[in-house]
């Protein structure tokens, strides 16, 4: 795996979805590629010190997601995407994240167009997807 998982406890979000954000993220930027490994679900655990539990709800969502797949006595592979929510799912989906995001930049004082900045640096940052520019 050709990137670092880390957890912090100081978030309002669940450890889990830490874990799963950060595999997309990686997926996406190009960190993690198809065909790539992920550690176990005990290992990941061991080593962010959390319950075996948390690892595999995230790689659950992971699975649901379509991002990862489990090969039977061989691992878990990041595997081709494959559509699993249609567009206006997707978008019902993206949202509340994109509300959040903006939400929580405003309450630090981050104007408009400094949002603006910053989205269009993070977004030039992930490699091309099909489908994107």
């Amino acid at each position: 795996m050709s990137f670092n998982i880390t957890i912090s406890t100081g978030l309002n979000m669940p450890i889990y979805k830490q874990i799963t954000d950060q595999v997309w993220l990686a997926f996406v930027t190009g960190k993690l590629a198809v065909g790539d490994q992920l550690p176990t679900v005990r290992t990941l655990a061991e080593d962010l010190v959390v319950n075996p539990n948390t690892v595999a709800r995230a790689y659950a969502d992971l699975m649901r997601d379509g991002l990862i797949e489990s090969r039977a006595g061989r691992g878990v592979f990041i595997t081709r995407k494959r559509k699993v929510f249609t567009r206006e799912e997707g978008w019902r989906r993206l949202e509340p994240l994109i509300d959040a995001a903006i939400g929580e930049a405003m309450t630090m004082d981050f104007t408009h167009q400094e949002l603006r900045e910053a989205f269009e640096k993070k977004l030039g940052q992930w490699k091309h997807v099909k489908g994107g520019n």
